[in-house]
């Protein structure tokens, strides 16, 4: 459900900046959820449209897995990516927030879009985000066609990525979100302050 303030109590002694060359060799469970919002909110148009294949599907998410995905294997990391599975009710009303404010962020990119206001309606697209089933389904796809290893939690991904990490499987959690300290991961990697 989102920690936003955990990282204002971690103290910068036990911060690092780690080099990729820190990470050769080395697993990493990764938040794909995380990832992919990642992918559809920066990877994008000048207006904010997303980058769609030539049947007006979106693509931002695979290009985005891709790329960064070889970027890992160049570097010796091995990647696992950990989906998320069924939310727990505890988060239904979360989720639903977040819909309507998405639905929003989509209304207002669409309305500065028609009135010719590109720069402004970008930061609203990049609110307007909605990771469908059908685009998680692809991007398992990739993955797998790619080698790489894919794991379905049955709840959180963020949490089952950290409990890898902490049963050794791999060397850290790869995540955006502090949550997975709470769930126990060693090591957070891609958290910035």
């Amino acid at each position: 459900m989102g920690v936003t303030e955990l990282g204002k109590l971690i103290p910068d002694s036990v911060r690092k900046t780690v080099d990729f060359t820190q990470l050769s060799n080395r697993i990493v469970a990764l938040d794909a959820y995380n990832a992919l919002y990642q992918f559809l909110a920066s990877i994008r148009q000048p207006d904010g449209t997303p980058l769609m294949d030539s049947k007006g599907r979106v693509t931002s998410h695979l290009s985005g897995l891709l790329y960064r995905t070889i970027n890992f294997l160049e570097n010796r990391i091995w990647p696992v990516y950990v989906f998320d599975g069924k939310p727990p009710e505890e988060k239904t009303l979360e989720i639903a927030r977040r819909r309507k404010v998405r639905e929003e962020a989509m209304d207002r990119w669409v309305k500065l879009l028609e009135e010719g206001k590109k720069e402004e309606a970008r930061k609203y697209a990049q609110r307007a985000l909605f990771l469908t089933d059908g685009m998680v389904e692809d991007a398992k796809k990739l993955l797998r066609l790619m080698g790489i290893p894919v794991v379905q939690a049955m709840a959180d991904g963020e949490a089952q990525a950290a409990v890898i990490a902490r049963e050794g499987k791999a060397w850290a959690a790869g995540s955006q979100d502090y949550d997975s300290l709470l769930f126990g991961a060693p090591s957070l990697l891609g958290t910035s302050p």
